[in-house]
């Protein structure tokens, strides 16, 4: 369970809670299939459908040399009717 990050909770994440999906970002490594396997034994609920899409790496500067942010992938989940997830622990800023 250490690959899922954190919860994402946005605007348009609060709209997908209430259609039963769920947002979140993961480490790049990790694949649909693995995720779905955490999330099923974790939280003991039924997932239908993964939604995934890697984020755009943003630029941050040190000086004069520059660098970049962590490479994390954000997913969706769909899960089945009746099943819902707790709140995920928050990035902190």
């Amino acid at each position: 369970m250490d690959r899922i990050k954190y919860a994402i909770f946005t605007d348009k994440s609060s709209r997908l809670v209430e259609k039963n999906q769920y947002t979140s970002n993961v480490e790049s490594g990790s694949t649909k299939t693995e995720i779905k396997h955490w999330v099923e034994l974790f939280f003991g609920v039924k997932v239908i459908a993964m939604n995934s899409h890697r984020l755009p790496r943003k630029g941050r500067r040190m000086g004069p040399i520059m660098g970049h942010t962590m490479h994390y992938r954000r997913i969706i989940i769909t899960l089945q009717p009746g099943y819902s997830i707790p709140p995920l622990r928050k990035k902190r800023t």
